[in-house]
């Protein structure tokens, strides 16, 4: 079975961008709604555990001696 490539965070939003939107029109069948909505919170969760990862890497630091450190909120 093959690896899906992973789609880039800007693809994911734009996708789930637009499930929402045919979301709010309403007139999307039940079925392929539910569908929608379901695709929809995997790419949420996708786009939200992304961007924890990149917070948690813009948060952490190396100092000269190489050692890791996190940076406070003061110092964001």
């Amino acid at each position: 079975m093959s690896e899906e490539k992973k789609e880039s965070f800007e693809q994911s939003m734009r996708e789930l961008e637009e499930i929402v939107q045919k979301l709010e029109q309403g007139d999307v069948p039940l079925e392929e709604a539910m569908n929608m909505f379901q695709q929809g919170m995997k790419l949420s969760k996708d786009c939200h555990d992304r961007l924890h990862k990149v917070e948690k890497q813009m948060t952490e630091v190396l100092s000269e001696d190489g050692t890791l450190s996190t940076l406070s909120e003061e110092e964001l």
